[in-house]
């Protein structure tokens, strides 16, 4: 029984940290410069759907019903292409998201507060169409991937949709083990995308995050997370966030937020200020960024 114990204990700590990393890159969606469209790639991803980066653009712009508009209209030109449908179900994520006030730079760098976060309430009518959306997604992929077993582009869309569904399990519902054992699959899947397109930039981002987050566990900790085939190399983890932001296409800006909380993390606020107020001079539209400035100290 203690072992038990002992097993959902670290469970649980490790649901949190997992979690928190997911959680952050998807709740601070707004962070692309707003003079441009996201940095170009030369991957298949960018090659195939260049019409969904004004969808992403208004998306960045909190413009959530001109991103819905872009993004079905792209999927009703190409009814076989699933990144349109996780980009639509992501523009329903991040809509609820900021209806319930989730988007908060300071929560996701202070674990206490982000443990002793509360229940939402959501919105049915959204999570049946995010839901929708995401299972559309999942199965034009799959479809993708019996006619082509290396389509590196079907496997970074599932990345996406089982990342989305980490969000939503661990930011509204509170369900981080459920969360957990989502994100765990996401970075499955974004391995497999990069060991068929190791330049598929976007899809670093996940093995970034571990490394950077699970390195700040105790050294006991790592050792545990190291057994369970987790990744807890620091430096490595910033190595990788600096590629998703430089080279990235749709997720650097993630990348780029996720450097201003490492940077407040690690005592860094005049590092964080520097990201957040480029951002905020490159996005005025967005208040995001004036409003995280503000608590910085």
């Amino acid at each position: 029984m203690e072992l038990r114990q002992v097993s959902m204990k670290l469970h649980q700590k490790m649901g949190r940290v997992f979690s928190t990393v997911s959680s952050m890159l998807l709740a601070i969606f707004t962070a692309a410069p707003p003079g441009q469209l996201p940095a170009q790639s030369t991957t298949p991803i960018v090659d195939h759907s260049q019409g969904l980066d004004q969808g992403y653009f208004d998306m960045y712009n909190v413009n959530f019903p001109a991103a819905h508009k872009v993004f079905q209209q792209w999927l009703a030109q190409h009814p076989d292409d699933g990144l349109a449908a996780a980009s639509d179900a992501a523009a329903y994520l991040f809509g609820e998201f900021d209806r319930l006030h989730i988007i908060d730079v300071q929560l996701f760098a202070d674990q206490s507060r982000f443990d002793n976060r509360s229940r939402l309430t959501p919105d049915a009518a959204v999570r049946k169409s995010f839901d929708d959306r995401t299972n559309q997604a999942e199965k034009l992929a799959d479809a993708a991937l019996q006619r082509n077993p290396k389509d590196a582009r079907a496997f970074y869309t599932k990345t996406l949709v089982y990342g989305m569904r980490s969000d939503y399990a661990l930011m509204i519902d509170k369900k981080d083990l459920a969360a957990l054992s989502l994100t765990k699959q996401a970075s499955a899947f974004a391995k497999q995308a990069l060991a068929i397109d190791p330049h598929m930039y976007d899809a670093y981002l996940a093995s970034g995050v571990e490394n950077y987050m699970l390195s700040l566990k105790p050294a006991a900790v790592r050792w545990i997370l190291g057994i369970t085939g987790a990744s807890t190399d620091k430096e490595q983890g910033i190595k990788l966030l600096t590629l998703t932001a430089n080279q990235g296409h749709y997720l650097a800006p993630f990348a780029r937020m996720m450097l201003a909380v490492a940077a407040i993390r690690d005592g860094n606020p005049q590092q964080a200020r520097s990201i957040l107020t480029t951002l905020m001079k490159q996005y005025p539209g967005n208040t995001l960024y004036e409003r995280q400035l503000a608590r910085i100290h």
